[in-house]
């Protein structure tokens, strides 16, 4: 049930326990959900506790029958590929949920070909079927910038944001909008549609993750399916992380997730290229500086492989 229909049935109140809200609706677990999930990203989880807030107060304002007018919810998350935009839309969306701005706080995630036709007539049924699954919660539009291609006069690109801005007008008490993609490109972007801009209420940009949050990143990854690195291996994948980082395609922590998986199969290989052994816990849990040097990032000529 939504605010707005809470407000219906339930006469105003004279006072609210602040902490006793915030702790029935869950918004700390939900936070602190979030701070576990993600390494670093401080300005990003700050925002999200400040919108929180916000929305909080919100709500206590309309239980006391005090005049407001519905807040505009629609965000646009930028940054680079890799730096829990995705992750932090999902806790934004419980969160919004169980402050009961959205009905049912789920989370439809989509790109340009799932919104745009390829032919007259494509486009609208296209779009109204994705905003009709994601009424009641978030639409998350990914890399939402290739919307917009002037230059392809037979694009029907703009079709798709013509019913998307009249739909996040007319049904922003039912539905939010997380615009997401790199930085500069959103940027023009909204340049190109400004009735885009006017509608977001939120910018939020994620920062790429420094090495020692990227470490910090492998480290509890690698916790949460029982492996870790030896000293050595420890060593040797700072290197990486600093070797990888300069090459092209390197998407944060997506990157490091896709590293760890090579590293896995390289131990698993190691393992079972010595069948005379009897293996303990340990040696199946660790990842040895071999693991991860035999990746081809350290090779010569090396460049937009992760292995």
């Amino acid at each position: 049930m939504t605010i707005a229909k809470e407000k219906e049935l339930e006469a105003p109140l004279e006072t609210v326990d602040v902490r006793r809200e915030f702790a029935d609706l869950g918004i700390g677990a939900v936070l602190d959900q979030l701070d576990s999930e993600l390494i670093g990203l401080a300005p990003v989880k700050t925002r999200i506790r400040e919108i929180a807030a916000l929305l909080l107060v919100e709500r206590i304002r309309q239980k006391m029958a005090l005049a407001t007018t519905f807040p505009t919810l629609h965000m646009s998350f930028t940054g680079n590929p890799g730096t829990g935009k995705t992750t932090v839309a999902l806790r934004m969306a419980s969160i919004l949920h169980r402050l009961g701005f959205v009905r049912r706080g789920h989370v439809i995630s989509v790109t340009r070909d799932d919104l745009v036709g390829q032919y007259i007539g494509h486009t609208a049924p296209k779009t109204k079927e994705i905003l009709k699954k994601a009424m009641g919660g978030v639409l998350f539009i990914d890399e939402a910038y290739y919307l917009y291609r002037p230059d392809n006069e037979r694009d029907y690109g703009q079709e798709a944001i013509e019913i998307l801005l009249q739909i996040m007008e007319q049904q922003r008490e039912d539905l939010v909008v997380i615009l997401a993609g790199y930085g500069e490109r959103m940027e023009k972007f909204f340049q190109s549609n400004p009735g885009f801009r006017s509608r977001i209420a939120h910018h939020i940009d994620f920062p790429d993750y420094s090495d020692v949050e990227l470490l910090a990143i492998a480290e509890l990854m690698l916790q949460q399916q029982n492996y870790r690195l030896s000293s050595s291996a420890r060593d040797a994948f700072i290197r990486y992380i600093a070797v990888r980082k300069t090459q092209p395609l390197f998407s944060n922590a997506r990157s490091i997730r896709n590293a760890l998986d090579r590293i896995r199969l390289r131990q698993a290989n190691r393992i079972v290229s010595r069948l005379d052994r009897v293996l303990t816990a340990d040696d199946v849990m660790s990842i040895e500086a071999g693991d991860v040097l035999a990746s081809r990032v350290f090779s010569k000529g090396a460049m937009d492989k992760e292995t």
